[in-house]
């Protein structure tokens, strides 16, 4: 079965956030595994290109990774690890700086990788780096849905503004799913979310929509610590429950109608959008 043969439509998810440590790669991996448990085929695709950290986080050996498929040195279908439930990994390089910068041919490289792919899914969770790098933008920008991923904090929110800011101005994406991560309530969440909209609403012709409020639990950085994540470790916890009812109100997010809707529709988006940014 060939790529353009697929019989799903793959729903493409970037999740990001402006600032670093606001637990965006485990509310990637929570919510792909919380998918995985609805029955559905998710793929996870670790893009944070050159500080990736998904297979560190679940204890996976890593032998070969995106660089090596870059390098013509084998297929991306070799690389992809198996996670909890059922899910598929594609890692990322760590530690390697070329992986973040990667040239016209090196994204070509990725297209022609991720339309080979003979694997049927519903999901493509892709989990970038922080900031406003061009490839973060890439990604956020090829995607169907961005969640943006905010601590309550003044320099999270600040920087998730700043990211959304350049993904408007410059790229005219104008819708946001926020993600108020790490809250001690809903009242607290939904206080950073109506600071945010403030300044959005003021500053910014976009629109924002609160899609969950993941508490603050402890039961996340045990999981951790066992490689493990919190939806299958630890199911009851306030966490698990928050991720498992953001991804039951995922599964009611339209697949848009268009070109395939295939896992090469969100790469050629990508390299589409980046190749005219760079002209």
């Amino acid at each position: 079965m060939s790529a353009i043969q697929r019989s799903r439509k793959v729903k493409v998810i970037t999740v990001t956030g402006g600032k670093g440590g606001v637990g965006k790669s485990s509310v990637s991996l929570n919510l792909a595994v919380a998918l995985c448990r609805l029955n559905k085929h998710v793929m996870l695709f670790d893009a944070d290109l050159g500080l990736a950290n998904i297979d560190v986080m679940l204890g996976l050996k890593v032998d070969k990774n995106l660089g090596h498929v870059l390098r013509g040195e084998c297929e991306l279908a070799d690389i992809i690890k198996d996670g909890p439930q059922g899910l598929r990994i594609v890692p990322a390089a760590s530690g390697l700086k070329e992986m973040a910068e990667l040239s016209v041919d090196q994204h070509a490289g990725l297209i022609r990788a991720f339309s080979s792919l003979d694997e049927d899914i519903d999901f493509l969770i892709v989990d970038t780096a922080a900031g406003i790098s061009n490839m973060v933008l890439s990604f956020a920008r090829a995607a169907q849905d961005v969640l943006m991923v905010v601590c309550n904090e003044p320099t999270s929110v600040a920087d998730a503004y700043a990211q959304m800011k350049v993904l408007q101005k410059d790229y005219a994406v104008q819708k946001f799913k926020i993600i108020a991560n790490q809250v001690h309530s809903l009242e607290e969440g939904k206080l950073m979310f109506s600071k945010l909209v403030k300044v959005t609403d003021r500053f910014l012709d976009v629109t924002l929509e609160l899609v969950s409020c993941i508490p603050a639990d402890p039961n996340m950085k045990k999981a951790i610590r066992q490689r493990s994540c919190v939806v299958d470790l630890f199911p009851q916890s306030p966490a698990a429950i928050a991720f498992k009812a953001l991804a039951t109100r995922v599964l009611s997010w339209p697949v848009p109608d268009v070109a395939g809707g295939h896992l090469e529709f969100f790469v050629e988006n990508l390299i589409a959008r980046s190749t005219a940014a760079e002209s």
